[in-house]
């Protein structure tokens, strides 16, 4: 992957005001990319935009899932390709249109570019997110912010999750002003503990973040493999299972359960709960599986400094209906999926990786050491501007 110097040509984004930021997203689930406008000066957001979808073809799935848990070699280089690729397309398209349509705006400034998650060990190896983030800039003719994990993960952060900056916004965009919690389910869960009564996201105790545990990838994994979907649409399978209490108690005694936070995971960290199910019918294993998920959640949720105003969901899980009411029954509080405050929980990853590149661009830290761990607030990321001749 080719880099570029962020503190060489960062003239090219504005250095006041609110900017147009694009942000992108493939996540862990491994089911396609997402893309949408936020309209913020990296502290405030002043408003969403247009946002898209484009899914992964099953051969570039396929492709994806044989890299994970990978660090380098032909098949990491292939998956590279496939998001730069897969990632280019959707964005060119969504520039196009928002072109086209806003006569009365400004073009986009910025483009933060996730990237695709292959391997995370922070304690380790660090943490890999293929895709290059330079080529995006000289193909689009945009500034793009990259690379955001690794500069935690070198000053001794997790490296995830990075999204609790862009929700201590959305608090402060709510008007909340009590503690709340944001609850991502994609192909790992995490959750973010805001306190908007703080006046910056870097304060000490406005955040507090970290992986929950396993979400969507075991159970999309088991009924792929099990039933050739791609997931258990609206929790079809698990509706018809019984929980099996003895596996459900051993996944619980997994030590990650009694780390402190912060703290991550990988994809593929708990890849023997299959094995814990492998004897269950499909709607048994699947119902437990779901049941970890909700487990893992709860478990949580006791590292909550004081009992949150609400969860409100987001990602992939939100959808399915036997998850969220095994939440709500776990949980002290209500459970509610983010369009219930107005906010599109299928686009707020994406939106993330907006509001963050515009804190990269203007110097302001992306995680801080209630998010991370990281010793100290720090703002990652690689600014990549298209080369221009004079």
């Amino acid at each position: 992957m080719t880099r570029s110097n962020p503190s060489a040509r960062l003239s090219a984004i504005p250095k006041t005001g609110a900017l147009r930021a694009l942000g992108t997203m493939s996540g862990t689930s491994l089911d396609g990319v997402d893309v949408a406008i936020v309209e913020t000066d990296g502290v405030v957001i002043h408003g969403f935009g247009a946002s898209a979808y484009r899914a992964y073809e099953p051969v570039e799935r396929a492709q994806l899932a044989a890299a994970l848990g990978q660090w380098q070699g032909p098949q990491v280089e292939a998956a590279g390709e496939i998001v730069t690729r897969a990632h280019a397309a959707l964005l060119a398209q969504v520039l196009a249109e928002d072109a086209e349509a806003g006569a009365d705006q400004r073009a986009v400034d910025v483009i933060g570019f996730h990237g695709q998650t292959l391997a995370h060990a922070p304690r380790t190896q660090g943490t890999l997110q293929v895709g290059d983030g330079a080529a995006l800039a000289a193909e689009l003719d945009t500034p793009v912010v990259w690379d955001f994990r690794s500069d935690d993960v070198r000053l001794g952060g997790e490296g995830a999750p990075l999204a609790p900056f862009f929700h201590f916004a959305c608090a402060k965009y709510l008007n909340r002003d009590k503690p709340l919690c944001f609850l991502n389910l994609g192909g790992v869960g995490n959750l973010t503990y805001v306190d908007p009564r703080f006046e910056a996201a870097e304060d000490s105790g406005a955040l507090l973040a970290f992986d929950t545990g396993p979400a969507n990838a075991p159970i999309n994994d088991l009924v792929q493999a099990r039933c050739g979907q791609m997931m258990d649409e609206g929790g079809a399978i698990a509706r018809g299972g019984v929980v099996e209490t003895g596996a459900l108690e051993l996944f619980l005694a997994e030590p990650y359960f009694a780390r402190m936070p912060p703290k991550s995971l990988d994809r593929n960290d708990f890849a023997e709960m299959i094995t814990l199910v492998s004897e269950l019918t499909d709607s048994d294993a699947t119902a437990t599986l779901t049941a970890m998920c909700a487990a893992a959640v709860a478990q949580g949720m006791e590292h909550c400094p004081e009992p949150p105003e609400v969860v409100l969901v987001t990602g992939g899980g939100r959808h399915n209906p036997v998850l969220m009411e095994m939440l709500r029954v776990s949980l002290d509080c209500p459970v509610a999926p983010i369009e219930s405050v107005g906010l599109d929980g299928d686009m707020l990853e994406a939106q993330a990786f907006a509001h963050l590149a515009v804190r990269v661009a203007r110097g302001l830290p992306t995680s801080c050491p209630g998010t991370t761990g990281v010793r100290a607030c720090v703002g990652g990321g690689v600014v990549s501007v298209p080369e221009r001749e004079d």
